[in-house]
């Protein structure tokens, strides 16, 4: 399918006590009180009677008040615990030296993957330092780029991102999303691509939703919301979403409902309009499993919509089902449906666009061995790109399912793109590897030839820098793949720094890609590791669900495995180890950090869901059920209640953690902050040791999609320069 700027839903990009209790108001933040034998003087945090009985079993909740992000004492313990934070890290030698190393390896150009439409190619471009990158526009690829969007003119402070984009069928017009603040809601708007102006269209309250315009141009499809309640922006719960058309030049009350489901409060629904015009698919969508249901929704003979109703073509969410390409009657799916490591098929339709019955549905391209990540129908031909221990490989295929060819990458890496038109004659795709900056490539589908396109400048010299892939095995005797990366020469002697990053949740693959943290703390003299975990999406369905729910331990053993690996290898030793997740891998670090607090030097949970038995409540966290499962349920519970960070938390007079740098952002609205905020409280008021137990809250920020630059360099150099204070580095 076609290819442009969206936001994925969920937790990545990706839970309800049956409680009764009485909580306190909480008192105003008091003033500083020291806990001695970690040295630090943090502020004291109040606590409430506050118990939840789940299942017969009583959980004290003490800090319950802090997930209030309105009240004044919350904010009060904002101001406060950062006030303590800033303090430290601003006594740190490393600071400033790390933020201007951090700040040269960024300060290069990025591009994003070019897409085309109505004639027109786009494509996004930072010239280095820019707050958010611009988006560009071209007839040609010879011609001068002009500027078709550009973000940074939205806001003074750059903190106004662009969320997605869809360009008509003519060229004409774009509508596109923005975000303030890193939040997930969206507001839309459409241009005219020839004058830069904006028409007076504007759509609000949308969320995990991008745009699909109608052939003639006339409006376009998107999902939203009902507005939350007041004071409720940022924390409601996320249910009910509906699939609109707008038409152009009319009011937002105005748009028809396509969509919905009111007896089921948490299906969602994506969009996408053939390429041919005649149908629009609606994938349907019900938490963050990849399991989906798929419905078609024929347009009128001139390519407009003029209100049919869609028709089911599978509604049992027993598998992934992803379009690639309606050709002619035939429309090819990508599904694991009896294929765990994906396949596609073929679904014959009618006249009436009705599908015939299941059991004929053939497959066009079987399983193999490695797992099957994306699929494009381009120039006639079908584009698939697979996974082998972790690195991509790409094949190439006829229509009707013939292999043509592979597709030569440059190394063990990571290519992504691959969108188009089924009749264009070229597509585009980005490669990238732990010591390779991104570049970008042009195919030529007829001829499979691949041309590059961009490759970016930096002051990162790839030559002096080595990585390679090895396999750890875990406790249950599970094999899994790790990168490790660092500077060639290096003495296996125990005694370099490590920073070791993981993820493992919602069938995400983790795979090798440039990035300037992993390169700047290179350039520091670590060892920089990315941990292939069970829970994502390298080995597929089988290798995801042995990570999730009532087997979510097994993603810990496997992270905990790669830590001792390490070890017993002589890359580090504990003391200089660190370990560092964001969002579900916040929750991985915290999780591990409890279970095995003496493997590791220093520890950053980033944007964490650290409280595993409230997480539902809260915007989209009710989505994460298919991954962790629910206190609500007994079983569930219990599983949840052993590895939950907020709620392990080891305390007393022998106990030793490593020093801890959480960071979440007040506009949080994916994981709320209350997650970050109630787990500080808890490890400051615990016995664990002298090391710092800090928490940086970021203001005008949220999970991390479209944080401006400036905030991205002030806060991942600060992650390295803690770790590095922690490890005693000299940092020049």
């Amino acid at each position: 399918m076609h290819s442009r700027l969206t936001l994925t839903a969920a937790l990545v990009v990706g839970l309800g006590a049956g409680a009764a209790a009485t909580a306190q108001s909480p008192a105003p933040a008091a003033a500083p009180s020291t806990t001695a034998s970690q040295g630090l003087s943090y502020p004291a945090t109040r606590k409430v009677e506050q118990t939840d009985n789940y299942h017969g079993t009583t959980v004290a909740d003490p800090y319950r008040w802090l997930e209030d992000d309105n009240s004044a004492d919350t904010k009060a313990w904002v101001q406060a615990e950062n006030a303590v934070t800033d303090k430290f890290l601003a006594a740190m030698p490393q600071r400033l030296p790390a933020r201007k190393l951090y700040t040269d390896l960024y300060n290069f150009e990025k591009f994003g993957v070019p897409y085309k439409e109505g004639g027109r190619y786009f494509w996004t471009r930072n010239d280095g330092l820019q707050q958010q990158a611009v988006l560009y526009t071209a007839r040609s690829l010879k011609d001068t780029p002009q500027v078709a969007l550009d973000p940074n003119t939205l806001s003074k402070d750059g903190t106004v991102a662009l969320t997605g984009g869809a360009v008509s069928r003519d060229g004409k017009l774009m509508a596109y999303g923005t975000a303030g603040a890193g939040s997930d809601w969206q507001t839309w708007k459409v241009r005219d691509l020839d004058t830069g102006k904006d028409l007076p269209d504007t759509i609000e309250w949308v969320k995990f939703s991008g745009a699909s315009w109608t052939p003639d141009g006339k409006g376009f499809f998107y999902s939203r919301y009902d507005a939350p309640k007041e004071g409720a922006a940022l924390t409601g719960a996320n249910y009910f979403q509906k699939v609109y058309y707008h038409r152009l030049g009319t009011a937002q009350s105005a748009d028809v409902l396509v969509a919905e489901n009111p007896a089921e409060k948490e299906w969602g629904f994506n969009v996408e309009v053939t390429d041919d015009g005649r149908l629009a698919l609606i994938n349907v969508w019900k938490g963050s499993a990849r399991k989906n249901g798929l419905m078609l929704l024929p347009l009128d003979g001139q390519g407009g919509y003029a209100g049919a109703k869609p028709i089911p073509l599978t509604l049992s969410f027993d598998a992934e089902y992803s379009p690639v390409v309606l050709d002619g009657q035939r429309l090819i799916v990508k599904t694991d449906k009896d294929a765990p490591r994906g396949r596609l098929i073929a679904i014959d339709l009618d006249k009436d666009w009705q599908a015939k019955d299941a059991k004929t549905w053939t497959t066009l391209v079987p399983e193999t061995k490695d797992a099957l990540t994306a699929a494009n129908g381009v120039g006639g031909q079908l584009v698939l790109s697979y996974l082998q221990d972790a690195s991509t490989l790409v094949r190439i295929h006829a229509p009707g399912g013939k292999h043509v060819r592979d597709l030569q990458l440059p190394g063990v890496g990571t290519a992504a793109g691959f969108g188009g038109k089924w009749n264009d004659p070229e597509t585009f795709f980005s490669y990238t590897s732990l010591t390779t900056p991104g570049e970008i490539w042009r195919l030529d589908a007829k001829t499979g030839r691949a041309e590059l396109f961009k490759r970016t400048q930096t002051a990162f010299d790839a030559s002096q820098f080595e990585s390679k892939r090895v396999f750890v095995t875990s406790k249950d005797g599970t094999k899994l793949p790790i990168f490790i990366a660092h500077r060639k020469g290096l003495k296996l002697d125990g005694s370099n720094p490590t920073l070791l990053y993981g993820y493992g949740g919602f069938n995400v693959p983790m795979t090798p890609g440039y990035g300037v943290t992993a390169a700047t703390w290179m350039k520091m003299g670590g060892v920089y590791v990315l941990a292939v975990l069970r829970g994502g999406g390298e080995y597929g369905a089988a290798w995801h669900e042995a990570g999730t729910k009532l087997k979510k331990q097994n993603v810990f053993d496997d992270f905990i495995a790669a830590g001792e690996y390490l070890v017993a290898n002589k890359y580090t030793q504990p003391a200089k180890l660190a370990i560092n997740g964001g969002s579900n891998g916040g929750l991985l670090v915290g999780a591990v950090v409890n279970q095995r607090p003496e493997l590791f030097g220093a520890a950053v949970p980033q944007v964490g869901v650290m409280d595993m038995l409230r997480f539902h409540k809260f915007t989209i966290g009710w989505a994460w059920t298919s991954d962790y499962g629910s206190s609500e349920n007994a079983d569930e519970f219990k599983a949840l209640l052993a590895y939950s960070p907020l709620h392990t938390i080891k305390s007393g007079p022998g106990v030793r953690y490593p020093a801890i740098l959480v960071t979440t952002g007040d506009h949080d609205d994916r994981v709320v902050p209350a997650h970050s905020f109630k787990y500080t409280a808890t490890l400051q008021a615990a016995e664990t040791g002298p090391a710092p137990k800090l928490i940086r809250i970021e203001t005008q920020a949220g999970h991390g999609a479209g944080k401006p630059t400036s905030k991205i360099i002030e806060e991942r150099a600060d992650i390295l320069a803690f770790i590095a204070n922690t490890f005693g580095m000299d940092v020049k």
